[in-house]
């Protein structure tokens, strides 16, 4: 017996050695597959069959002993009694005495007992492995605990597999947007595609940042008066001359949705993070006035909108999951964004309107002028509002401007 622990021990280490430089999920399953064939010397197929349902995206098919051409692991004997019992009870099952494999043209292959052990992570079954033998045979003791052992140490192997291929798929993914829209998203989901994948799992870390939202003003209004095609070449020419000045301050462009940006500055210290959005926000003005001089005689100026925030945000990835796949976003979230975009929404005529936090940074750098406080949605404490304009921006009509000060 002391003989067969030994046994045992030399297999699993054989499996995870083999293993260790693998990244496909079918060179796991072949070599796994190949480890059982040798160790049960009266087996006439060994299957591990995945239960994920997105197996067929990062699996090929496989040959099958008991079939004439290859057959994916969301098909192969994963219907039959013993491989359903053993998935649904999460535990090993051995059917003695089991029913001939029909092959897809009708033909039966009879076959001995029929072994099915389930392959679990953290009490989650990921795939079973099945394990037919030759008629008028029987598993050994010996066999099954082979069979335990490999199933012991293929889920997390799996797993960690599956999520190389994610990772390559998002890089892909990634790579093939930044084709198209290199000028707006942000350097640091370009750089970790590019050099470091692995980042774009990585946890949220909190950062001292300063965020920059802007819209422009009355952008509904235009859509409807002026043929779609117009207004969508003339924000694509007003934005793109926005990309420069964001990327020489060292901002991130982080999100675009048809009237707005937001921009992220990471790079420094808060101090620096704040001057920079400053700086971006008045050449940003600049731009839009000499756009503004280019527009047709009959279309009035496009305002731009901007509110500033500084402070303490969870920065990282985000995936948001849903029924047709996963979007992937490099974000800032927490109280400093929403502020931000709620300034840059109230914000009216092309004005700047700044945060508290940002306003400590950079008082001694720009003069900065009192608006009002304010009560946002969804913020209970009511916060002071500044500008780095003089004079308020006349309102456009019909916005409606309140505030808490008298």
């Amino acid at each position: 017996m002391e003989q067969f622990y030994k046994k045992r021990f030399y297999v699993q280490r054989d499996v995870i050695k083999k293993t260790a430089a693998l990244t496909e999920v079918n060179e796991i399953i072949e070599m796994a597959r190949e480890s059982l064939r040798k160790l049960i010397p009266n087996a006439m197929e060994v299957c591990i069959l995945l239960i994920d349902p997105d197996a067929l995206k990062y699996t090929r098919p496989l040959q099958c002993a008991l079939y004439k051409k290859p057959v994916d692991c969301q098909s192969c004997k994963r219907h039959r009694p013993a491989v359903q019992k053993a998935i649904t009870q999460g535990k090993a099952v051995v059917v003695p005495k089991s029913e001939p494999i029909r092959r897809p043209d009708g033909t039966m292959i009879a076959i001995g007992s029929e072994c099915a052990v389930t392959v679990s992570v953290e009490k989650q079954v990921v795939a079973a492995i099945s394990v037919v033998i030759q008629p008028l045979t029987r598993f050994s003791r010996k066999d099954f605990f082979l069979i335990k052992d490999i199933a012991d140490i293929l889920g997390a192997i799996i797993l960690n597999a599956k999520r190389q291929w994610q990772i390559t798929q998002e890089k892909i993914h990634i790579s093939k947007t930044l084709t198209h829209l290199s000028p707006f998203v942000p350097d640091a989901v370009r750089h970790m595609a590019d050099k470091h994948p692995e980042l774009l799992t990585k946890e949220k870390e909190r950062k001292e940042i300063t965020v920059l939202f802007l819209d422009l003003e009355n952008y509904t209004k235009l859509s409807t008066d002026r043929p779609e095609a117009e207004i969508n070449a003339i924000i694509e020419r007003m934005f793109s001359t926005f990309v420069d000045p964001i990327h020489r301050s060292h901002g991130d462009i982080n999100e675009t949705a048809g009237d707005a940006l937001m921009i992220i500055f990471k790079n420094h210290d808060a101090r620096t993070n704040a001057v920079n959005s400053i700086k971006v926000a008045f050449e940003i003005m600049a731009q839009n006035r000499i756009i503004s001089r280019s527009l047709p005689d009959d279309m009035t100026p496009i305002p731009v909108n901007i509110g500033i925030n500084s402070g303490s945000a969870l920065l990282g990835m985000t995936r948001l999951k849903g029924n047709l796949g996963t979007r992937m976003t490099y974000t800032a979230t927490g109280t400093v964004t929403n502020i931000a975009a709620r300034l840059s929404d109230y914000a009216c005529g092309g004005d700047i309107l700044i945060g508290e936090e940002t306003r400590k940074l950079i008082q001694d750098i720009w003069t900065v002028y009192d608006r009002e406080t304010v009560t946002f949605k969804g913020i209970d404490t009511p916060m002071p509002v500044y500008s780095m304009l003089r004079h308020r921006p006349d309102k456009p009509e019909g916005q409606v401007i309140q505030s808490t000060t008298p």
